[in-house]
């Protein structure tokens, strides 16, 4: 665990610091956001314990800025309610009262160490994932997890990494979906000084932060085939470049990539190479969907109900025998994540000791049960003849054109929930809202849909 302490070193966050390191963490102080920032670029972090009275939402904003994905929590003294609720408005994950209590540093530290995500399973075609996952664990072999989107990927890479040799080093996640590709080789191997415009420092990559433990590169059939040349290269031979530098740079860490297309179908059709597949692909996780593995539905429910319970402050109550029946009845297409969604709705709307059926809603507020199962089937096909109708006389372009854009709103512009849907690449997706932007066509932004018209 590697801790940066935040503002002037009184002597409530001393007492912090050493409980820190009571508990194993190494820690690091810095008084201002650019010192903050140089020790981020050049050696990383996993928890950034920050003085309230600092400008929290600067630290937020330059981190987003800047890609770095380190939690923040802020601490004062417990008269500082407002400065609180301020803090954690900003982006701040928690909030720590000084003086310090031991067992909430504790807490918060095994919190972030085991980033509040747990491996859940009790069917059989799970046990057999968490055997073999079990088995080489310990290896510094590659492993290649797949397995539809909300299956639980990371969490089994996770998993994965606290079980290995290396647990006590650290774990670094890179979504290669979520990063344009001008941008995702410095976020991988870092950049020197001067490399590119806005290069103002050294930055060090995801590579040389996860040395010494587990690199995660979530979504990697995203990637340029240019850059799978150079990450093919970091494998065989442990060394990086950083973008500008002359010297290569040693790491030490163990591969663990991610995908929910069919990579064997992408190194057939060029966007893949094969030779990155096969060292990649030297052990194969494959995660069922939930849909297949119907005995973990309810233990991941009953998970979930506890978790959502304790983040809200509400009482726990147990999932009821008719919710059970209609948690069992879903086909969950959207696996673990669409579950835990409903649940933690449920967890919110309940008002009884039980969490009812009616509380298990869709995020439209419709219920879940087997009747409006089949009205929403309905529906669907009611409006699918009507969408066929409205097709005749118009080309593939403008069909797909109004398709891409229509699924972009949906999501509020993000990209990468719109590529799932889409079932394109996300390059693919981003080279087609390029060609309508050059176009004068409108392109929702992340965050928001297009205005429509009057």
């Amino acid at each position: 665990m590697r801790l940066i302490i935040v503002g002037g070193l009184k002597g409530q966050l001393i007492a912090a610091a050493r409980i820190a390191v009571s508990q194993g963490a190494a820690v690091t102080h810095t008084e201002s956001l650019e010192q903050t920032l140089a020790v981020l670029r050049a050696k990383g972090a996993d928890l950034l314990m920050i003085d309230v009275a600092q400008p929290i939402a600067h630290y937020v904003a330059a981190l987003e800025a800047e890609r770095i994905r380190t939690p923040i929590v802020a601490c004062g003294t417990s008269t500082d309610a407002r400065a609180a609720v301020a803090a954690i408005q900003a982006g701040a994950r928690e909030y720590v009262p000084l003086p310090p209590d031991p067992e909430l540093i504790a807490a918060v530290l095994q919190a972030v160490a085991a980033d509040s995500q747990s491996l859940i399973w009790r069917d059989p075609a799970m046990e057999r994932v968490v055997a073999l996952a079990a088995q080489i664990a310990r290896s510094d072999a590659p492993v290649l997890v797949t397995g539809e989107s909300g299956t639980g990927k990371e969490v089994i890479a996770r998993h994965l990494h606290q079980k290995s040799l290396r647990k006590d080093k650290p774990f670094v996640a890179v979504n290669c979906a979520a990063i344009p590709d001008n941008l995702l080789e410095s976020e991988l191997f870092g950049h020197e000084k001067g490399a590119f415009t806005g290069a103002i420092a050294r930055r060090i990559g995801k590579f040389e932060e996860a040395s010494g433990g587990t690199l995660l590169l979530d979504e990697i059939s995203e990637m340029d085939v240019r850059l799978q040349a150079k990450l093919l290269r970091a494998l065989q031979e442990r060394m990086i470049d950083r973008v500008g530098g002359t010297q290569a740079v040693k790491v030490d860490l163990r591969i663990i990539a991610t995908s929910n297309r069919n990579l064997s179908d992408a190194v057939r059709d060029g966007s893949f190479r094969e030779d990155l597949f096969y060292r990649l692909n030297v052990v194969h996780l494959r995660l069922p969907a939930l849909r297949e593995r119907p005995g973990d539905i309810l233990a991941l429910a009953d998970h979930f109900a506890r978790k959502y319970a304790e983040l809200n402050g509400l009482p726990l109550r147990p999932v009821s025998a008719e919710a059970r029946k209609i948690l069992l009845g879903n086909s969950w297409r959207g696996n673990v994540r669409e579950l835990e969604n409903t649940v933690h709705r449920a967890v919110l709307l309940s008002q009884g000791v039980e969490i009812g059926a009616d509380a298990m809603l869709t995020p439209e507020g419709e219920g879940l049960g087997p009747a409006n199962g089949r009205d929403v089937a309905s529906r669907v096909a009611q409006t699918a003849e009507a969408m066929t109708r409205g097709l005749v006389g118009r080309t593939v372009s403008d069909v797909e054109r109004d398709l891409i854009l229509d699924t972009l709103d949906h999501c509020l512009g993000n990209r990468t929930h719109a590529a799932k849907i889409l079932g394109i690449s996300i390059r693919t997706l981003r080279n087609k809202l390029s060609e309508y932007g050059a176009a004068g066509i409108v392109v929702a932004e992340p965050g928001q849909a297009r205005i429509s018209a009057a």
